[in-house]
């Protein structure tokens, strides 16, 4: 008897000590304040609710033959030369304006060349090295942006400030230069993507039309 009760003292201690072990082992016993709901987007379609899930965005990418690359090519220079001569030719723009208000009401023809001369070494002074750096190309696109800007081409500007044998000059440089001074500027047919580009560069740095007064 003795013996038997023994045993079951030990038994029940045996029991008592694992239960004690199972109960320190981590997420073996029950964890207060512990959420076991999964929340998941759905859709009701049907009369069904469905699960949402939103996949991540699929790139699908085509192969473009020799004519789509040299037109990409073409578009990619066109739109590199805008961005880089647009700001130049708004400021030619802005400068032309500011002559052209300014000259309106000067008579005396010595008066008038001491402007324009003052003005035009502020200009050399402001542009000259920036704009030696420009490509052929890039000086064509904005020979034809100064012509919006001022709605006059820059052979007319030159002739209207510097006189005629000067404008010559610069047209024949511009031509062993592969250029022409005489750039039109069609924004409607030739000249359409040079138009859309130069709009791009102004709703992106905040740029205003400044074209008001023309040089006449």
């Amino acid at each position: 008897m003795f013996i038997w009760t023994s045993y079951k003292a030990l038994l029940k201690m045996l029991v008592c000590f694992t239960g004690i072990l199972l109960c320190l082992q981590p997420g073996l016993h029950a964890q207060s304040n512990f959420r076991d709901t999964l929340v998941h987007e759905a859709i009701v379609y049907n009369g069904d609710t469905i699960e949402l899930k939103t996949l991540g965005n699929l790139y699908l990418y085509g192969y473009m033959n020799d004519a789509q690359r040299a037109a990409s090519r073409a578009y990619n220079r066109l739109r590199n030369a805008v961005y880089v001569t647009y700001p130049y030719a708004r400021r030619a723009g802005i400068v032309m304006n500011e002559i052209n208000s300014k000259l309106t009401g000067i008579t005396d023809h010595k008066e008038r060349k001491k402007y324009i001369n003052s003005r035009e070494r502020d200009l050399k002074k402001e542009f000259t090295r920036p704009l030696t750096d420009l490509s052929i190309y890039q000086g064509k696109i904005l020979m034809k942006l100064i012509n919006r800007e001022t709605g006059n081409n820059c052979y007319e500007i030159i002739r209207e400030y510097q006189g005629g044998l000067t404008a010559r000059v610069y047209q024949t440089v511009a031509f062993f230069f592969n250029s022409n001074l005489k750039q039109p500027y069609d924004p409607k047919n030739e000249d359409l993507v040079i138009e859309k580009l130069v709009m791009e560069v102004q709703r992106m740095y905040g740029y205003t039309d400044i074209r008001k007064t023309q040089i006449l």
